[in-house]
């Protein structure tokens, strides 16, 4: 046991190489993306840009199955997106490659990460938690299909069609549009890991179920404002996006609350042992 046993300095080596692994693995991954740039902008970040981008294509479908006419059926993007300095569609696609790279990199580096942590934990915690890479990596991809094809594309069509006079034109820089894109990925990849955060919280005592289920009303209004920020000024969007962010809210609950008594028992059998 006494090899096993690492110092401070030894620790910050070995957390060392877990972070230039990962973001190794991140840099190759942007490299592979880099080499293929063009292609990915233009099916897969451009995309929605496109009348018949599939989200497009459902509403459309939707809307006429119910018998009313919809703007999704005729969509039109008559401005084109500009790059206002030589070096800009270069930096936009060296920094979408590294975005895209973690994102793709994503479960490589939680795998870094369980591996710098687990070694100090017991064995039946290490068991218990196998499942982390699996079900944080699920969700991260889900919250990454969920704003690529809800609201990327709700949040394109109504700044691109949403204007304050016939003087003003709507002609968005590259970056910017980018950025949108990107930011929204990213940020709502982030609130769909909210079960995972809210298990680990529970595990350290930080979070309760009952402090969950009493701030229920200010997560709600809270989830409201930042739908408000990620999403298009509209009722129908805030909430499609809040929907989703608010079952996963109770699904956290639910999961607190099993944490919470599987310790309670460990602690009721503990005397027992002895």
């Amino acid at each position: 046991m006494a090899e096993k046993e690492m110092s401070f300095l030894d620790h910050l080596e070995e957390l060392r190489w877990h972070v230039i692994r990962s973001i190794s693995a991140i840099f190759i991954v942007a490299i592979m993306v880099f080499i293929y740039i063009k292609t990915i902008f233009d099916k897969v970040l451009l995309a929605h840009l496109k009348p018949d981008f599939d989200t497009y294509q459902f509403f459309c479908k939707v809307f006429t199955g119910l018998g009313m006419e919809s703007s999704f059926c005729d969509i039109q993007f008559k401005q084109t997106l500009q790059a206002l300095n030589p070096t800009q569609q270069l930096m936009t696609a060296i920094w979408s490659s590294l975005i895209l790279g973690f994102i793709i990199s994503f479960p490589y580096v939680l795998w870094e990460i369980w591996r710098f942590i687990s070694p100090g934990l017991l064995d039946n915690e290490r068991k218990k938690s196998r499942g982390f890479i699996f079900w944080a990596s699920f969700l991260f991809f889900l919250g990454i299909l969920f704003s690529y094809y809800v609201i990327i594309p709700m949040s394109v069509y109504f700044f691109y069609n949403f204007t304050i006079g016939d003087a003003v034109v709507n002609n968005f820089k590259l970056d910017a549009y980018i950025g949108l894109v990107t930011n929204t990925l990213i940020g709502v990849a982030v609130f769909f890991e909210l079960p995972i955060i809210i298990f680990f919280l529970s595990r350290v005592g930080l979070i309760t179920p009952e402090f969950l289920k009493r701030y229920r009303k200010h997560a709600l209004v809270l989830v409201l404002i930042l739908a408000a920020i990620i999403t298009p000024p509209d009722i129908a969007s805030q909430v499609i996006v809040s929907v989703p962010i608010m079952i996963l809210y109770e699904i956290s609950i639910h999961i607190s609350k099993f944490v919470i008594k599987k310790q309670q028992k460990n602690v009721e059998k503990s005397p027992r042992v002895q």
